[in-house]
């Protein structure tokens, strides 16, 4: 059946242009990092509640959030983190593999109901849920060498000009700054003025919210339809305060004979940062340090370049002074164990055509398995993006251990080739015709033997199961490829490459000679082998004993 693909040599060759195409597209597809994703998916619920320590963020709002969201489908655990700065992380662990954005709406569905019991201001502040990576993508400091432009300017420039940039950029899960450095209004209340006029803060905050507002006042003159109305008035007012002379002239209390309080005779008020608990200092200046987590599935080393491109986009308008410094890059450490792994892979290249060149002695034969192996292995990068695997050091540590395998059908044809045409005189053409009907059989039986040794490894469950799958099924599908074009490709190319050079004499040079050397040398050793091999076979006794031992010894 095999053999009638010889009719076909374009449909065999084609069969494996596709593999290499396939293969190839989804190369520049794949997700890329370091190792495979052996974290959980993970959804976090970032809470805000200015002013309160704590203890009183756990009560009010952490327990609520944790007694809603126990127990949502898929979910294994959870933790939970408050800070005395009035800011909480509430992270929900789900099952390995749950998809993230399913994750993200079922935890989304579970604070929507207890949304309207948290406090008023947590509820203004915002309560963000987003799936992210836990671990970090990279830490940019924005610095500056001028000293005018301060701390708190440079997290305002980065909070308004680039963080809004960057998180266009697509596989960009999270950019936060450290530490709290927005510009607020400070109110700095006195309390010995507030005893002496008997005022409580809850009053404060009071007028605060009743006077600086952003509201709707209405219309004067509106048409109701019924008479005919020529002039209508939209009415407009100041708005929210943002002027610290503005939040001094508010009324805390007024009675009736005119007498009023305002903020400014009981409080400092002036313009500062929202928070002081964190510093960032980059060689002496001060800094805003700027951090990157990615989204599941994405490319980490596609993400780190499009943010690069767009910081250096970004610094042609900054201001003088400010620059910008990439303090880590997970993508150093993850390029460095790749480029080592592609070196290997390509010694390992270099190896298995070198040594099936000195076993076969002749460049065409060597051409042959060596075109079949890049096939099989750019072939292997499709399947992997269809079982949703990335590029990492466990899949590329499992190609390259694929090399030796899938050379292997390759080389059975061709040696089976060579020795229908020194045994018979056939020319490629027959002498391949012959050996697809002898040993078809034999490469497909032995590529689903050494494929059922990784099938298994694919239902291993758990951390460690990830690990395997990702090496089982890059294994498993190079060596079904290399069956494949064992089966198509290769026998065409002997067809078509090969030469029947038996019995014939060859050239006298210093090549040829090496190879007969090396040929002579071998057959010695291997009769010395096959010797042996007859006087252990004649001792079953011995035989015997010494696999009892050596069984033993393993147990």
């Amino acid at each position: 059946m095999f053999s009638k693909i010889l009719h076909r040599p374009v449909f065999a060759i084609v069969i494996s242009v596709v593999f290499l195409f396939v293969g190839a597209l989804a190369i520049k597809q794949l997700p890329t990092s370091q190792f495979p994703e052996i974290a959980p998916t993970t959804v976090s619920i970032f809470i805000a509640y200015p002013g309160s320590s704590a203890d009183v963020l756990i009560k009010s709002t952490l327990i609520t959030l944790e007694n809603s969201i126990n127990g949502v489908q898929g979910m294994r655990y959870m933790t939970s983190d408050a800070t005395s700065a009035g800011e909480a992380t509430l992270s929900v662990i789900f099952e390995p593999g749950t998809d993230a954005n399913e994750a993200t709406i079922r935890v989304k569905t579970r604070v929507d109901q207890v949304m309207p019991l948290l406090p008023d201001l947590v509820q203004r502040e915002g309560v963000i849920i987003t799936p992210i990576q836990p671990s970090m993508l990279m830490y940019v400091n924005l610095y500056s060498t001028d000293k005018n432009l301060d701390e708190k300017f440079l997290y305002n420039y980065a909070n308004v000009k680039m963080i809004p940039e960057i998180n266009r950029i697509h596989g960009v899960g999270r950019t936060k700054i450290l530490g709290s450095r927005g510009y607020a209004m400070r109110v700095w209340l006195d309390p010995t003025r507030m005893r002496a006029y008997n005022i409580s803060i809850e009053e404060v905050m009071e007028a605060m919210a009743e006077q600086s507002i952003i509201w709707r006042p209405g219309r004067i003159g509106q048409s109701s339809g019924i008479a005919a109305q020529s002039l209508e008035y939209v009415l407009t007012y100041k708005g929210r305060f943002n002027k610290p002379e503005e939040y001094e002239n508010i009324i805390i209390r007024a009675n009736a004979e005119g007498e009023s309080i305002k903020l400014g005779s009981i409080a400092k008020v002036e313009l500062g940062s929202e928070f002081f608990d964190i510093y960032s200092n980059l060689d002496g200046h001060p800094s805003a340090a700027i951090v990157l987590k990615q989204n599941y599935g994405s490319n980490a080393s596609e993400v780190i370049k499009e943010v690069k491109v767009l910081l250096e986009e970004m610094k042609a308008d900054f201001p003088p002074g400010l620059d910008y410094k990439i303090s880590y890059d997970v993508s150093q450490f993850l390029d460095a164990s790749t480029e080592k792994v592609l070196h290997t892979l390509g010694e390992a290249f270099i190896l298995v055509a070198l040594v099936v060149f000195i076993f076969l002695g002749d460049w065409r034969s060597t051409l042959i398995p060596t075109l079949a192996v890049p096939v099989s292995l750019v072939g292997a990068f499709f399947f992997m993006q269809f079982f949703g695997l990335s590029i990492n050091l466990i899949t590329l540590f499992a190609l390259v251990l694929a090399i030796g395998i899938v050379v292997d059908n390759a080389i059975v044809v061709v040696e089976g080739v060579h020795a229908k045409m020194e045994e018979k005189n056939l020319s490629p053409y027959k002498a391949t015709q012959e050996v697809l009907a002898e040993i078809s059989g034999a490469i497909v039986a032995i590529t689903l033997v050494m494929t059922a040794v990784f099938v298994p490894l694919v239902f291993m469950t758990g951390p460690v199961g990830v690990f395997y799958r990702q090496f089982s099924i890059t294994m498993a599908t190079s060596i079904v490829l290399s069956g494949v074009v064992a089966l198509t490709l290769t026998p065409v190319l002997c067809a078509m490459i090969l030469k029947n050079t038996h019995g014939q004499p060859k050239k006298k040079n210093i090549l040829n000679r090496s190879l007969d050397s090396f040929n002579r040398g071998f057959e010695k050793l291997t009769g010395k082998y096959a010797g042996l091999l007859r006087l252990i076979v004649n001792r079953r006794m011995v035989t015997l004993g010494i696999l009892l031992i050596f069984g033993f010894g393993i147990f």
